[in-house]
């Protein structure tokens, strides 16, 4: 009848309003229950720790444990088996500062943080932690970044140990990421399906085919721009391969593919890309643009010597076929080596001062993905 308003559309829209509410109150609350349960696992770890199985009590602690865990069993379940108790230990053990697990447990549920009890190396499972915070990763994701040794492909692993814990603590405090922590070496690009010969047309084009495999590789935060992006000065026409904007690091990122070695002579293609873009496509509020070169190799006294990250640049190598994880493991660790020798040069202007490093994964741990309860 004419005149009259149908009751369909006021109520479908009062239901998507009552199941938006639903929703967001389950997710609090799914949030809420998770911190609280990883706090009380934190403070029974504590308290375990503290009053149990310290100094010469240990034997007689771990009866107390094995006592403790049957009766807890019995009141609570499984949960509260002898083994799990042992991880609450490891986790006070691995995280002793409340504040800063009451922080992260706001995001990192419980599962989080098994994956990041294996790593033995302070520096490392706090740059997962906190990467995992800021970039909210899934607990499947965070394996993958473990397993994928993206600590040791960072630019920030390379750093001496004090530089890489003033970074990691103005990431927790500030949540500053800085390109050291956004950009690695190498990128791993085996998704593409390159095999034998190819071109740089058929890298760029294997690239866009899969650009968000590409984007998930380069990390959180990459938008894609442009492709074949026309950079004219004076008369000349010149063609920067991919360019991307970082939403954190609030900058752009130039690109350059090569299928060779790194040269000299690329430098000065990027630093002019780089500038061009500060005087034409830098907008308000923006940091300057920064360079990222992906080339199949490069020299590491080439690269040293020429400065690259003066000039905003980085070079990374990609690789299209993975090698036997022991094999990645070795060049990386090596790598990371003779980055920190490097730079305990220059730090000690030239003196030569040997210093001593320590790894994630040294003694066979840190570096591996461990069990799961």
């Amino acid at each position: 009848m004419s005149g009259q308003h149908s009751p369909t559309r006021p109520a479908d829209a009062l239901l998507h309003e009552l199941r938006g509410l639903i929703e967001q109150t389950r997710a609090t609350v799914a949030t809420t229950v998770n911190a609280a349960l990883t706090m009380l696992y934190w403070r029974i770890g504590k308290r375990i720790a503290e009053d149990i199985l310290q100094g010469d009590r240990a034997g007689y602690g771990e009866r107390i444990v094995s006592t403790l865990s049957r009766q807890l069993v019995a009141d609570y379940g499984g949960g509260f088996s002898a083994k799990n108790l042992h991880r609450m230990v490891q986790f006070f053990e691995a995280f002793p500062d409340e504040r800063i697990v009451a922080t992260l447990s706001q995001t990192l549920s419980w599962s989080h943080f098994r994956e990041l009890l294996p790593l033995t190396q302070p520096l490392q499972r706090d740059f997962y932690a906190e990467m995992c915070r800021v970039e909210r990763w899934s607990v499947r994701t965070l394996r993958k970044k473990i397993d994928s040794m993206l600590f040791e492909r960072t630019a920030l692993s390379k750093k001496p140990d004090e530089l890489i814990r003033r970074e990691l603590d103005g990431l927790r405090d500030e949540d500053r990421l800085t390109p050291d922590l956004v950009f690695r070496d190498p990128y791993f690009l085996d998704f593409l399906g390159l095999k034998n010969r190819y071109l740089e047309k058929d890298l760029e084009d294997a690239i866009l085919r899969e650009l968000e495999q590409f984007l998930l590789e380069l990390g959180t935060g990459f938008t894609f721009v442009a492709r074949q992006k026309r950079i004219q000065v004076d008369n000349d026409d010149y063609y920067l391969d991919l360019l991307f904007f970082h939403r954190n690091l609030k900058r752009l990122v130039a690109i350059e593919l090569k299928l060779g070695q790194f040269k000299p002579a690329d430098k000065g293609q990027m630093e002019l890309y780089l500038r061009w873009l500060d005087r034409y496509e830098r907008r308000d509020g923006e940091e300057p643009p920064v360079g990222l070169i992906l080339c199949a190799g490069r020299k590491r006294e080439t690269v040293e010597l020429l400065e690259l990250e003066q000039s905003g640049i980085r070079v990374a190598e990609y690789l299209t076929e993975l090698p036997p994880r022991a094999i990645l493991e070795q060049q990386l660790h090596k790598a990371i080596i003779q980055a920190r020798q490097w730079m305990s040069q220059r730090l000690d202007s030239g003196k030569g001062r040997s210093r001593k490093i320590s790894l994630p994964g040294d003694g066979g741990e840190g570096g591996v993905h461990g069990e799961e309860a």
